[in-house]
């Protein structure tokens, strides 16, 4: 019997044995991490704020006060103003929501083209394997943010949807090659060999064979790229090469700021602790759920 946390088994010596199912298992390790459940929450909160934190707000992040010019936080600007009067606490909001829903996609297209590239690479072998790895190499070695910088003045002042194409194209290539070599395992495994001999179409097998089995790090890997995408696009909007004005993320933020930080630290402050707790929530839940995963980790072993 299953009720979906513990199955019930008989022993041999007649006794009812109760075992947690995977998921449970998995759910009770993560939740016994508290840096990943921190991490968890704090994640949580930033995206319930970033979508209804403007609503909240009695400003616009375009809108100007020009009765309170660049003043500190108050009760009617909670994170002050700017130079022209604008919300910096509306500003932050949408700079947050931009960032994350950048870092988000970026992750979520990389890791799926990372796991449908190595996995192919790593189970059909030969001359397929050695083209799409030449491949990763060469992308491997090119400097992606100059790359970034030098085709931005083609995707500046147009949709921001550019600049996540352009941040997929070079966050896939490590992950790929873990994909890769846990597939060169997988395909000399018995049930990959009985698909195979039993006539199973190449794409089934690596959907249905493969790719569970390589889950885990798959999860883990979106994760940990969602840090590494938010990271990357604020610094392309920082150096002026991301987002655009009249639209902001934490990287134009952080840029705008940077040159007040000491005399008017609230123009400077929210966005840039924003991305310090948005990059360390996201590192905090990889690790939760590689522990989680990992029954050989020395976290797992105490849970």
């Amino acid at each position: 019997m299953s009720d979906g946390t513990l199955t019930t088994s008989v022993g041999t010596d007649g006794l009812v044995i109760d075992r947690l199912t995977r998921g449970a298992l998995l759910r009770r390790r993560f939740l016994r991490n508290k840096l990943a459940v921190f991490g968890l929450c704090v994640i949580a909160i930033m995206f319930f704020m970033a979508f209804v934190g403007p609503y909240l707000a009695s400003w616009n992040y375009y809108q100007s006060d020009f009765d309170n010019l660049l003043t500190a936080p108050s009760r009617e600007h909670w994170f002050g103003t700017t130079q022209i009067g604008v919300d910096v606490f509306a500003q932050t909001m949408r700079g947050l929501q931009k960032s994350l829903i950048i870092g988000l996609l970026v992750a979520i297209f990389s890791t799926t083209l990372s796991a449908f590239i190595g996995s192919v690479a790593g189970y059909l072998g030969g001359r397929t394997d050695r083209s799409i790895m030449w491949a990763v190499d060469v992308l491997l070695v090119i400097p992606s943010l100059l790359v970034l910088v030098i085709l931005s003045r083609y995707y500046q002042g147009k949709s921001w949807l550019l600049l996540v194409v352009g941040l997929t194209i070079f966050d896939w290539m490590i992950t790929s090659r873990v994909v890769r070599g846990l597939a060169m395992s997988l395909r000399e495994r018995d049930f990959v060999r009985a698909a195979r001999y039993m006539g199973v179409p190449t794409h089934k097998i690596i959907a249905r064979h493969l790719l569970p089995n390589m889950a885990s790090i798959i999860i883990i890997a979106a994760t940990l790229n969602v840090g590494g995408a938010i990271l990357g696009e604020t610094g392309l909007s920082y150096l002026g090469f991301g987002v655009q004005a009249p639209d902001v993320s934490l990287g134009t933020l952080i840029a705008e700021g940077t040159g007040a930080a000491l005399t008017y630290p609230w123009l400077f402050m929210f966005a840039g602790i924003s991305l310090v707790l948005a990059v360390l929530s996201v590192s905090f839940i990889g690790d939760g759920l590689r522990d989680a995963f990992d029954p050989g980790s020395a976290k797992s072993k105490k849970l």
